[in-house]
């Protein structure tokens, strides 16, 4: 039946792959009306996240910022369709880098890098765009898919212009057997962990677990953390912005290395709200 799924969806998928960003966006408007205004597909969990996050906010202030996130909700899936197909030069024209220092200096030093980045902005174009610097191989740590077939899907999607994926419980073993290359690990780590073992604060005016892989293992392996933001200019266009975040991982404990990375996420977040992922359940564990 997957399989059934795969072979009936894979069409349309490519089709609006192909479009040209003007038709691309007119996809995206008849998603937002049917999705949104008529099913109104999860609309109690952002409501609640927005609220429960922004309580200084009133109810028209939380409603303006759902209706711009859901607007931009359906862009995000329709460009991340589009990574499918995109040009190189299209790219490079969309996203740009504010300033590239950062990494250039971490690449002339021939130091492998960690990056970390939250749900927020079109992640999937600014990773694309970086698979086109001569700088550091990336890697994203990814979940795999239950689809086996979505699940090459994505893959290609993610690989077609050279970056690689580690799967995250494979994250360690990938990292050690590229030691010898110059790389740059990519972290998106805002979901859920478990929360045995997670490492809680306040974040967003909520008790937030979050993931500690990530200090771990800039910690273990002394890579420099890198925090990286995809900031959305206009529609269909992006600027990716670095920040020198943790440069001795090896002094710094891993609670600290994600709590850095989580109170700078929520300042992007706190600047910009109708770019993060607001449809993820992220409050769903309370602390015990």
């Amino acid at each position: 039946m997957k399989a059934v799924v795969y072979y009936l969806t894979i069409p349309l998928i490519y089709l609006i792959s192909v479009l040209p960003f003007a038709l691309l966006y007119r996809v995206s408007d008849f998603l937002f009306i049917l999705v949104y205004k008529i099913l109104g597909y999860r609309k109690k969990v952002v409501s609640a996240n927005l609220r429960n996050s922004f309580p200084e906010k009133s109810e028209d202030e939380i409603n303006q910022i759902q209706h711009r996130f859901y607007r931009y909700f359906f862009d995000l899936i329709v460009e991340t369709l589009k990574t499918l197909t995109i040009s190189p030069k299209t790219l490079k024209k969309r996203v740009v880098f504010a300033d590239m220092t950062v990494f250039k200096k971490y690449y002339s030093e021939k130091q492998s890098i960690i990056i970390v980045m939250g749900h927020q902005g079109n992640w999937e174009l600014g990773g694309a765009r970086f698979a086109l610097e001569p700088l550091h191989k990336l890697f994203v740590i990814y979940h795999p898919l239950n689809n086996k077939k979505f699940d090459q899907l994505i893959y290609k999607m993610r690989t077609r212009l050279g970056n690689g994926l580690f799967a995250m419980k494979n994250t360690l073993r990938g990292m050690v057997e590229q030691r010898n290359e110059i790389t740059a690990t990519a972290f998106i780590a805002d979901q859920t962990p478990s929360p045995k073992g997670a490492y809680w604060m306040e974040f967003l005016n909520q008790d937030t677990p979050i993931f500690t892989g990530t200090g771990k293992i800039a910690n273990k392996f002394k890579y420099p953390v890198v925090y990286v933001s995809v900031r959305r200019l206009r529609r269909g266009y992006y600027e990716v912005h670095l920040e020198d975040l943790v440069p001795n991982p090896g002094d710094v404990e891993p609670e600290e290395i994600v709590a850095r990375f989580t109170k700078r996420l929520e300042k992007d977040i706190q600047e910009l709200p109708e770019t993060w992922l607001w449809t993820h359940k992220r409050w769903k564990h309370k602390r015990s």
